[in-house]
């Protein structure tokens, strides 16, 4: 099996994504992971000349590896300049130079307007001065892809000239993300035929989304190392993102690299919370949906024999695998996640959580596991109480400006009662709506003592609200709870609860033994 390099530019060219920049003191935590628990080979952490704070970024990189002998793996872009960028880099304490140079002819006379013959003498130059500093010298070949695309003869004599130096790699960049699979391999086997003993390098950039399998295809055609960046950061529409690379190296090309794939889970966090770019949730392997099943067809499936399992197990990368709960959700992905929870339910009570997480589903994006406990109690609790009294329909409104309004239609023993009013909040127009009809028609209420609101562990926006109320009535406390999505109607359900309650109290109804 062969052993590809992998290179992570996350700190030079994925720092190039708008709006992201590390400090010195991110950029060092990045290094630190990449280097010692995803065990990337290489790192390209800047480019030289940029800044002072640059400067002070290597420069804390550099101590910190020469302190863990990986000096090696610290790589700075730097440009053909004399001994500019070989001093910034020396000042660094750097000891390997990304050189860039023109890959295409139309780079080379359009920004240089210099001869092929120019270039490359002025190239060997900052190499044979790199030499005498001590400083190992890759070269990249700046716009690879479109020199082969029309001066493939320029790109041959540019390689040629630099296998006879000291570089020892060279670099074939897709700068502009222009190749499909088809070309990356044609023009990759082409450098790997006509120059065997060179390390050449692919880096890939992903503008027409082929980045991963354009690096599918240039490792196919023999390229011995890899550019990548977490996430897949990097101007324009990025870079090849090192988790999907990896997935493809080991599963599809079944070659070898020193990567911990354990731990990409891990630097993405990172990654993500550093730049501020969030990593999409259905983004491969690293995103949040990504080993989630929704469908109750796939939870049934997994349950009776892992039918839609693939290569891809969670565990290989840190993760789990969710079974997710919402309107389609089955019965499958309900008794999935009560496994994990530790609770059992019968097939009855199993038929009334689903349905119950289904409706839920409707009005919210996801129902979480946190969730289930809430639903359980209060869908079985609820099932314990005659319901005698029922609200037909309730209609709330809020105008800025005005009091919130609130129309309600109450039926109570087969009779239905509507009364509207006003208050200081949604919810309490609601109540002194209800309290109208009871007033109306003699009937005493409790009076709320204390309204307590949660959300399940780890809840978002849309997460479902429980609404526990306390009453006293008759010199008596008790509590309701409702659970919806909305604060309000979590509340409306506790309420519908406790009119119930009193109400079987009052026709002398024993509930629970009580």
């Amino acid at each position: 099996m062969r052993t590809i390099e992998v290179m992570d530019t996350t700190l030079r060219d994925g720092e190039q994504t708008t709006g992201v920049s590390f400090n010195d003191a991110e950029k060092l935590a990045i290094a630190r992971l990449l280097i010692e628990e995803v065990k990337v080979n290489r790192i390209e952490v800047a480019s030289a000349r940029v800044s002072e704070g640059e400067l002070k970024a290597v420069k804390r990189l550099t101590r910190w590896a020469e302190q863990h002998n990986c000096l090696e793996k610290i790589e700075v872009l730097g440009f053909v300049d004399g001994t500019t960028s070989l001093e910034w880099i020396e000042e660094a304490g750097a000891k390997v130079i990304n050189l860039l140079t023109k890959g295409s002819l139309k780079h080379l006379t359009g920004q240089l307007r210099k001869t092929k013959e120019e270039h490359l003498s002025d190239i060997k130059g900052v190499i044979a001065e790199a030499e005498k500093r001590g400083i190992t010298v890759n070269v990249y070949l700046e716009d690879w892809s479109n020199g082969m695309l029309s001066s493939p003869e320029y790109v041959e004599y540019m390689v040629d000239g630099l296998s006879k130096t000291s570089v020892r790699r060279i670099m074939l960049p897709d700068t502009l993300g222009i190749l499909n699979p088809d070309q990356t391999y044609e023009f990759c086997k082409s450098m790997t035929d006509k120059f065997p003993e060179v390390h050449f390098d692919f880096h890939a950039h992903n503008d027409y989304d082929l980045s991963v399998a354009n690096v599918y295809y240039a490792l196919k055609a023999g390229i011995k190392g890899i550019h990548t960046t977490v996430n897949g950061l990097g101007e324009r529409a990025g870079n090849a993102p090192l988790a999907s690379i990896i997935g493809v190296m080991n599963d599809h090309l079944k070659v070898e690299s020193t990567i911990d794939e354990s731990r990409l889970t891990k630097i993405s966090g990172m990654v993500e919370t550093f730049s501020g770019e969030r990593i999409p949730s259905n983004k491969p392997l690293t995103g949040e949906n990504v080993f989630t099943q929704c469908s109750g067809v796939h939870a049934d499936g997994d349950s009776k024999d892992n039918l839609y399992f693939n290569t891809l197990m969670p565990e290989r990368f840190g993760r789990v695998r969710r079974y997710a709960l919402g309107k389609t959700s089955g019965k499958a992905n309900i008794k999935k996640n009560l496994e994990e929870l530790g609770i059992e339910l019968g097939p009855e009570d199993m038929k009334k959580v689903t349905k119950r997480v289904i409706e839920l589903g409707d009005k919210k994006e996801n129902v979480t596991p946190e969730d289930l406990p809430y639903i359980i109690s209060d869908v079985l609790k609820t099932e314990k109480i005659d319901k005698r009294i029922k609200l037909k329909n309730y209609h709330l409104s809020l105008v800025q400006g005005l009091n919130p309004v609130a129309t309600v239609s109450l039926q109570i023993n087969k009779e239905t009662f509507n009364e509207t009013s006003v208050g200081d909040g949604q919810y309490d127009a609601f109540m002194k709506a209800l309290w109208k009809i009871y007033e109306k028609l003699g009937k005493t209420h409790p009076v709320l003592s204390d309204y307590w609101v949660s959300i399940p562990p780890g809840g978002k926006t849309d997460a479902l609200v429980e609404t526990v109320i306390t009453w006293d009535y008759k010199d008596q406390e008790f509590k309701t709870r409702g659970l919806d999505a909305d604060q309000t109607e979590a509340a409306i359900k506790a309420t519908l609860k406790m009119l119930n309650i009193i109400e079987n109290k009052e026709n002398g109804v024993i509930l629970n033994g009580k």
